[in-house]
């Protein structure tokens, strides 16, 4: 007869966030965008595309995100 280990639930502990770490302003730097714009030029292996386009795009992105994190 094989042994069966008895499983025990186990807790982890919340996540606690400074207010050092939350972004007191709801806009993407212009950093945060230039990366991701940088990250959607490469994506589509530097070819074709417009450097506004993809601005925008990533503008948005972030946007999106940084309302989706309750950050209007």
């Amino acid at each position: 007869m094989a042994s069966r280990m008895a499983r025990t639930p186990y807790t982890t502990k919340a996540r606690t966030v400074s207010a050092e770490m939350v972004p007191t302003d709801p806009t993407p730097s212009e950093e945060q965008i230039r990366r991701r714009a940088y990250e959607i030029y490469l994506a589509r292996g530097g070819n074709g595309g417009s450097p506004e386009m993809d601005w925008l795009q990533a503008e948005m992105e972030l946007r999106g995100r940084m309302t989706l994190l309750g950050r209007p």
